[in-house]
């Protein structure tokens, strides 16, 4: 029994000085849209309206509630229908109170509403995330419960009935506005995509591509080739059997197996993550002080290592990059944050793993999609495989038209520096724009004096067929 304690003691004592940063990089790659600067006081009002569990299955009648925000201050009969679709995060009043979308509608005396996708946040239909009570998380079902909400909301809110519609997503959620454009064209009326990736695909290996050239261009070249040598410094003392320098300068726990293939694979995964959350979040200065952190370290992988230790803020803790320590984060099934269902949603319809798969990117070759098909494969109890989820992500593509998805009335925007933009449909005009020196949904704020002309005429050109759509 003492030898039980004892261990018992110890066994703990070595977890609490461990810090799992694996949640904390997927937090910063998949936040929802950045909250406005300006944010006005109005009244945020939070409901819930009942959805079916499955659109598709009318023997299954079972329902669940959905969470939506609302803001009618600047509302007047008749005026425009404004839904900020939520995506894989949970929402807030934050974008009911400020942004270009609020801006409009508070000229156009709509009607604002921020709708929470099933499974994120508080919009859940089960009480866990078991495997077997994922079978109804997928976008169609999403869609339809967006198409009922809007139905609903014509039929039972006074002025509402004869209101033109306006969508409004980021990044999934883009995605999402998009592809309801196609599958209920009669519930809407115009959509603005922001950062919408309309291609599903496994190996997304043109992601890490951009995120290696857009530190190039605003961090400079001497900050590539610095992360690159380290990269390249760490994987050969990997295949060396040496971790002196991870754990001077990154504090890597002792648990970290260099003979383990899947161990090795979340390292440089996480490594890679961690600079996509970088660039992906960037805002003026961020990359810049990054690089400037990188560049005066003593050394290449020192610079490298001190970026990586502030981004993940572990303390005086180790580091555990482990592949274990990643599928704990995955596997649990309590409804505290996002993680688990997203990746779900990816072994399932859409692939995006941000690969090694490129020579054209600085973190080396070691996260190949093998790493992110084992996880589907270990995560759930679903038989997942290579061929599975190829077929699924053919299955979306083949669905939604990938880059031709035939929608009218949706403008297409994307920041170039913007990691996502290279799985999105690029054009301009009245069609949409790729908007230099901005990441990722940063042309969903206000318009400010900071803006560039070119930021400067997307938000003309929206606000201008915003209000054509709703004339």
């Amino acid at each position: 029994m003492k030898l039980f304690v004892v261990i018992l003691v110890i066994s703990v004592s070595v977890t609490n000085c461990q810090f799992s940063p694996f949640r904390t990089i997927f937090e910063k790659l998949h936040e929802g849209p950045p909250p406005p600067l300006v944010q006005y006081r109005n009244n945020i009002h939070m409901k819930y309206i009942e959805q079916k569990l499955d659109h598709f299955d009318e023997s299954e009648k079972r329902t669940w509630r959905m969470r939506y925000l609302s803001n009618d201050f600047y509302f007047k009969e008749k005026g425009p229908i404004f839904i900020f679709v939520g995506g894989e995060w949970e929402i807030s009043e934050s974008n009911l109170r400020g942004g270009h979308m609020f801006d409009m509608a508070k000229n156009l005396s709509g009607y604002m509403f921020y709708t929470e996708h099933r499974y994120y946040g508080r919009s859940q239909p089960f009480t866990d995330l078991k495997t077997e009570n994922l079978k109804y998380l997928n976008v169609k079902q999403a869609l339809a419960d967006l198409a009922h909400f809007i139905k609903t909301s014509k039929e039972t809110i006074p002025g509402l009935q004869e209101s033109k519609v306006i969508l409004v997503g980021g990044s999934y959620s883009a995605t999402m506005v998009t592809w309801f454009s196609k599958l209920y064209p009669d519930l809407v009326n115009g959509a603005w995509a922001s950062s919408a990736p309309l291609r599903a695909k496994v190996d997304f290996k043109e992601y890490k591509e951009v995120v290696g050239a857009s530190i190039t261009e605003v961090g400079g070249e001497a900050c590539y080739k610095r992360i690159e040598s380290a990269v390249k410094i760490l994987e050969d003392d990997i295949e060396n059997g040496n971790l002196e320098r991870l754990k001077e300068n990154i504090n890597i726990c002792p648990n970290f197996d260099v003979t383990n293939k899947k161990d090795v694979m979340a390292l440089f995964g996480s490594f890679s993550d961690i600079f996509a959350g970088l660039v992906q979040t960037h805002n003026k200065g961020n990359i810049e002080k990054a690089c400037e952190m990188i560049l005066t370290g003593k050394d290449d992988v020192a610079g490298f290592g001190k970026f990586v230790k502030a981004y993940v803020d572990a303390g005086s803790k180790c580091v555990d990059l482990s592949y274990d320590a990643e599928l704990t984060e995955l596997r649990k099934t309590d409804l505290k944050g996002e993680m688990r269902q997203w990746y779900y949603q990816t072994c399932n319809e859409f692939g995006w793993y941000q690969t090694s798969g490129s020579d054209n990117q600085p973190f080396g070759h070691h996260f190949p999609v093998d790493l992110y098909v084992e996880l589907c494969k270990d995560v759930y109890d679903t038989p997942f495989s290579g061929e599975t989820i190829e077929s699924n992500i053919q299955l979306t593509n083949e669905a939604f038209g990938a880059l031709q998805p035939e929608v009218k009335n949706v403008y297409f925007t994307h920041g170039k520096l913007d990691p996502w933009h290279a799985m999105g449909l690029l054009c301009s005009g009245d069609c949409g724009a790729v908007v230099p020196l901005y990441a990722h949904c940063k042309d969903l704020a206000s318009s400010s004096s900071a803006d560039t002309p070119e930021m400067t005429e997307l938000k003309r050109t929206i606000s201008k067929l915003v209000t054509k759509w709703v004339s």
